[in-house]
């Protein structure tokens, strides 16, 4: 169900899709976020094959009626402090999609799904 915005020119409608991206570049901005994790392994592993990038990988929008609520799959940095890093990634994808879009977040839930070592020179 997508997102309608009613301006005094008009009707604006943003797709579910839209909002997943967005969310997805937001989130990848973050400090030590590896990656995110796939929810949907069906499509993202099509997506791998035919050779697309897929931005909103992990990230689920639910939409009803004025309320969206917004969940991340992520995987975080070994060493990092597991709490902050998803303070930041909630902070910035509301801040995001706020000045974006003009679409108030009512919910950014995180979901941390794996620790990832990372390999330093």
């Amino acid at each position: 169900m997508p997102k309608t915005l009613d301006t005094p020119l008009g009707h604006v409608v943003i797709d579910e899709e839209v909002i997943s991206t967005i969310c997805g570049f937001a989130a990848m901005d973050c400090y030590g976020l590896v990656g995110m994790a796939s929810r949907k392994q069906v499509k993202d592993s099509l997506q791998e094959l035919l050779g697309r990038e897929n931005p909103g990988r992990g990230v689920e929008v639910h939409i009803s009626d004025d309320e969206v609520v917004v969940d991340l799959y992520i995987i975080v940095s070994y060493g990092t402090n597991i709490y902050e890093v998803a303070q930041n990634v909630r902070d910035k994808v509301r801040y995001v999609l706020a000045t974006s879009t003009g679409i108030e977040v009512q919910r950014v839930n995180i979901f941390v799904q794996g620790v990832r070592v990372t390999d330093h020179p």
